[in-house]
């Protein structure tokens, strides 16, 4: 039986190992990974679909759309189900705010709706103190931890194993699979000796604000998320620094800077505070490799380097990393 190994278990890798078993059914996937769901970056993540050029640098503008369209095919779909409220999807109107004039996004053209905020409207809404350029979207946000549920149940489902542990070295897998998908994102670094990839530190808060049913991203680090049960309040960005515990002083900030563009902020409860590291590479890796070590070769199908994009963008890539896991099983069987 053809055998193939995920490294990694949040968005992309869960993305990755369901989407080679919708296209091999019969292939035995395992992942192996130190956190499986919890402990992700993608666990804790504020997650609007709103892919942008922004964050995916030097990636051909086509394939970025292609990966957009895919993804939104997948997340839509998903939203309009009656698996839904399951996987945590939920049509939401959101606000996306600029200081300067925005370029047409990635999403802009497969969105429900896409409409850009008139320089009345914008002062209506109040968002003219601190913006001049806006669009109001209807687009989809993720609950992260209930969607990365609902893929490991899939996973489970169609036959997936797990391997919960650190990967100390990719030699571990040399004749064990027949191919391995790395989506370790910033282990790469010491797995595959990676230095392009690098971290982004975000911060966000979860608060009681049952009253906030829209979204609000600006670029002036504030974004206001509703999920199921709370509303994710962020963020920051910060470059290089793997720094994982929380910041009294980011959220103090985090909060004014929020709470400027949304007063009604003011009376929530803090639930629980939160940071991750998203993983940055320019460009995102999404190829094949042929390893050799000194135990012998392998074929690795790398799918990593999302950053901010990382939950939109996830089915999308995951989709073209499975065809390449196709790609390179079938070249095995014809030699």
């Amino acid at each position: 039986m053809v055998g193939v190994t995920v490294i990694g278990a949040g968005v992309v890798g869960l993305s990755t190992a369901v989407n080679i078993q919708r296209l091999l059914p019969s292939c035995h996937v395992t992942i192996v990974a130190e956190h499986i769901i919890e402990g992700t970056t993608s666990f804790g993540a504020g997650a609007i679909f709103r892919p942008t050029s922004e964050y995916i640098p030097g990636v051909n503008i086509e394939r970025a759309k292609k990966w957009t369209q895919d993804g939104w095919d997948h997340f839509s779909s998903l939203a309009m189900s009656e698996e839904a409220g399951t996987a945590g999807i939920a049509i939401t109107p959101s606000f996306m705010l600029s200081q300067t004039e925005i370029s047409d996004p990635l999403y802009k053209d497969v969105v429900f709706t896409f409409h850009d905020l008139r320089e009345e409207e914008v002062r209506k809404l109040g968002f003219n103190k601190y913006f001049k350029f806006g669009y109001l979207v209807t687009t989809v946000v993720i609950t992260t931890k209930l969607y990365l549920a609902w893929l490991l149940r899939r996973f489970l489902q169609n036959g997936g194993k797990i391997e919960r542990r650190r990967v100390n070295s990719i030699d571990e897998f040399v004749g064990r699979c027949d191919v391995v998908v790395n989506c370790s994102a910033i282990g790469s670094r010491q797995l595959f000796g990676d230095k392009k990839i690098y971290p982004n530190r975000g911060q966000l808060l979860r608060v009681k604000a049952p009253w906030i049913k829209y979204c609000v991203y600006t670029d002036g680090d504030a974004y206001i998320i509703p999920n199921q049960d709370l509303v994710a309040v962020g963020g920051c960005r910060e470059d290089n620094n793997f720094n994982t515990s929380i910041s009294k002083e980011d959220s103090k900030a985090i909060m004014e800077r929020c709470c400027k563009i949304c007063p009604s902020l003011k009376s929530a409860e803090i639930d629980n505070e939160w940071v991750g590291l998203r993983p940055i590479r320019s460009p995102l890796r999404l190829e094949k490799e042929d390893i050799q070590s000194d135990r012998g070769k392998m074929i690795v199908v790398h799918n990593y380097g999302h950053c901010s994009d990382g939950i939109g963008l996830s089915w999308g890539t995951s989709m073209e990393a499975a065809n390449l896991v196709v790609s390179c099983i079938n070249s095995q069987s014809k030699l």
